[in-house]
């Protein structure tokens, strides 16, 4: 590690592109005969602009990735040992002679990139040294930042090979790891196996039934834990209002309620806060504000959640005479304000307000750059959404995968595709938000082939394409015309990807085969469909038909709409301007008539 750091003083230079194929075989042919003589910096970069391996004399660089290197560098590099520096006739572990002193460990674990600590701690077990528990701590923590449930497993196993798997405060975390990465069955099956349960255990099972909404089971949970003579104390409360809050199970937050009062918690501000939420998110103010007004002692979070019920029951005047009326304002409670204004469609104010917040000296967090960012793309708002991009920057979110998401997602809905992909192509981290967020910029500006490519390197870099994703690539292909691509794309994703249909993926295909005009063919896909059509999907074919003049689809398309919506008035409008098309000036008045009848 301190190796690492003290090359930062010398800058790094890579070789020239005069004779550069040649001269990158011959630098790795170097690295691979004395490794001692380059510094590794996998381990530590921050930047994938910096080399992967940097020489220590000449400070010539080397990046696996690079399109230069020779075929074979690659497969060498996966023979390697990670975490080894092999030189002359012997070689010693980087890991015993850097990271022997638990600390290092321990950070390195807690901020380091997760594979590469992952495999640290590994090659520890396996030469028997003993990593810290807040190493194991910080890898799990890892894990479920990003929901990385494979490589929490493999945490679990080296936890279990270290002999570690009775420590109290890793079966905690490891219920919570479990949780948090989707799996509440192997969080129960950790649960179970422990021997005695403290508050702390069951909380930890509470909120992961919570977290997944099953507040049935959190509520059993809960009064197992009472049961058992365990009396919950603020924090359990918290998390089962949460929960509550989440689906807006009333009646169980009205017992929750009675419980705190008999608990004597009711003068608690987080309880307050939580009951405010609570009661708001299921639509009764009255009761919010009751608890609000009832509260001896106020903090910022209290009058913010309030501020967000009134927002989202719609209540925006009322929101903002709240907010108005707070004597400190933090972060949250802008957020919260300028939140209500884009859910309302306010996306004007929102933006407004955030001019207000800037002038007031109120820094912008992470949420309240991602809600901005949607704001800007509703409206195409470019040159706010520019100012916001740079102010990013400023407050290094950049590397926020979901920051980097909504400034993909700005660009491309602002008709900025060049600017959305060099976002995408900056982004240290992508998830499936991401990159579906690229291809659907793609599919917006018609560019089906590189919605198609971008498709393919997502899947072969490992993230697996979700059914928003085919929705955006089928679009691409309907708007480019590529009716054999989408078709085999669309029996690809049922068959060889697990993901169904859903309604919006039926109407893709639909308008695929009506824009190529295979008008039969788009009629013969509905009739088979395994679930019967929406008026959408029918819509789509009478557009399509009017596109192409073709009346009896387009009269059959028409049919099929009005019996799922009978005051659907841009149907009757549709199959007037096909009669008009075709010169029956006799129909086109009848449909008319018809509309009129109908209240149109």
């Amino acid at each position: 590690m301190a190796q690492c750091q003290k090359q930062g003083q010398s800058s790094f230079s890579a070789p020239k592109m005069s004779g550069s194929v040649v001269r990158m075989e011959e630098l790795w042919q170097d690295y691979f005969s004395d490794p001692s003589q380059w510094w590794d910096n996998r381990f530590v970069k921050k930047s994938p602009k910096y080399p992967d391996f940097k020489h220590k004399r000449t400070y010539e660089g080397l990046w696996i990735e690079s399109w230069l290197n020779p075929h074979w560098v690659k497969s060498k590099i996966s023979t390697m040992a990670l975490g080894y520096i092999e030189s002359g006739g012997g070689s010693k572990s980087w890991v015993q002679d850097s990271l022997c002193n638990g600390d290092d460990v321990s950070k390195f674990c807690q901020e380091g990139p997760l594979k590469e600590a992952l495999h640290i701690v590994e090659l520890m077990v396996q030469k028997n040294l003993r990593a810290p528990i807040n190493a194991y701590v910080g890898l799990l923590k890892g894990c479920i930042r990003r929901k990385a449930l494979a490589e929490g497993k493999q945490v679990h196993a080296l936890i279990v090979q270290s002999g570690l798997d009775s420590d109290i405060f890793l079966r905690r975390t490891l219920v919570d790891m479990y949780a948090k990465c989707g799996s509440v069955l192997d969080a129960r099956k950790v649960f179970n196996t422990m021997p005695e349960h403290n508050l702390y255990s069951w909380t930890a099972i509470i909120s992961a039934y919570a977290d997944h909404e099953q507040v049935e089971e959190a509520m059993n949970l809960f009064q197992q834990m009472q049961k058992a003579g365990i009396a919950p104390d603020k924090v359990a409360f918290v998390v089962v209002l949460k929960a509550c809050a989440r689906i807006a199970a009333l009646e169980h937050g009205k017992q929750l309620h009675s419980d705190i009062i008999k608990s004597g918690f009711e003068s608690e501000v987080v309880i307050g806060n939580a009951l405010i939420d609570m009661y708001a998110k299921c639509g009764c103010l009255e009761q919010a504000s009751q608890v609000f007004n009832n509260m001896c002692e106020r903090d910022v979070v209290s009058w913010t959640a309030m501020i967000t019920g009134y927002a989202k029951c719609g209540f925006i005047k009322d929101a903002r005479n709240l907010f108005n009326n707070m004597n400190e304002r933090d972060v949250v409670s802008w957020s919260a304000m300028i939140e209500g204004y884009a859910q309302n469609g306010l996306d004007k104010e929102a933006l407004g307000l955030y001019e207000q917040m800037k002038k007031e000296g109120v820094k912008p967090n992470n949420v309240t750059c991602i809600v901005l960012l949607n704001a800007c793309s509703k409206i195409a708002a470019l040159e706010q959404g520019k100012q916001l991009h740079s102010q990013i920057i400023k407050s290094g979110f950049e590397m926020d995968v979901v920051v980097g998401s909504a400034l993909v997602d700005m660009y491309a809905k602002c008709g900025c595709i060049e600017h959305a992909r060099q976002v995408f192509n900056n982004m240290s981290e992508r998830d499936v938000v991401s990159w579906t967020a690229m291809i659907e910029g793609y599919a917006q500006q018609g560019l089906g082939k590189e919605a198609l490519t971008l498709l393919e390197q997502m899947q072969r870099e490992g993230t697996k394409p979700n059914e928003v994703t085919y929705v955006s690539v089928l679009s691409a292909c309907s708007h480019s015309g590529l009716v054999d691509e989408g078709c085999h794309l669309f029996n690809s994703m049922c068959k060889d990807y697990g993901v169904s249909p859903t309604m919006k993926h039926y109407a893709c295909m639909v308008d695929l085969l009506g824009r190529a005009g295979r008008l039969a063919d788009a009629e013969d896909f509905i009739k088979k469909m395994p679930i019967q059509a929406d008026a959408v999907v029918w819509m789509t074919l009478l557009g399509a038909a009017r596109n192409h003049g073709h009346v009896e689809i387009g009269r059959h398309a028409f049919d099929c709409v009005v019996k799922l919506e009978s005051e659907n008035a841009a149907a009757y409008v549709l199959l007037a301007n096909i009669y008009a098309a075709a010169g029956r000036i006799d129909e086109v008045t009848k449909i008319r008539k018809e509309s009129r009848l109908v209240g149109l």
